[in-house]
């Protein structure tokens, strides 16, 4: 049993002014829960000082929207977590638009599942090994 959806964006190559401002992030996550009909709890923005970007956090009744800019490497994470069934978002499409991102990668992964393992079983798994009751798709490219 499929329990949530969750999204991990990676947008590099980004126009390093955009990370550092905290409207653009802002009316990205607000299109992106405009688009996907999602429901906000609350949010809290952090900006940090100087050259430094933004942290973003929204609660939502079907779980949360975060990001972390970078924008000392042109790099934004984005993620995104559902605990129902949601059209696709066109992340790329958004994050080139908005953060002049020349790269963009989605991982999509399925949580929960019939055989969700003990604790030890998981523990034992190598680093970067594929998980029994996760699938994941990355953006353009199949499952993994």
């Amino acid at each position: 049993m499929i329990v949530g959806t969750e999204w991990l964006i990676e947008a590099t190559g980004c126009d390093k002014s955009a990370l550092r401002d905290e409207a653009i992030i802002r009316a990205v996550f607000s299109t992106a829960i405009a688009d996907l009909g999602l429901k906000v709890l609350g949010s809290v923005w952090h900006k940090f000082d100087g050259q430094g970007g933004i942290t973003g956090l929204v609660a939502l009744t079907e779980s949360h929207l975060a990001c972390h800019t970078y924008p000392e490497h042109g790099t934004a994470t984005f993620n995104l977590y559902c605990c129902r069934n949601r059209p696709e978002w066109d992340w790329e499409g958004h994050l080139k638009s908005a953060l002049k991102a020349s790269s963009i990668t989605v991982a999509k992964i399925e949580r929960g599942g019939e055989n969700t393992g003990s604790e030890s079983e998981l523990t034992d798994l190598e680093i970067g090994s594929e998980i029994p009751y996760l699938k994941s798709e990355i953006a353009g490219g199949g499952q993994r």
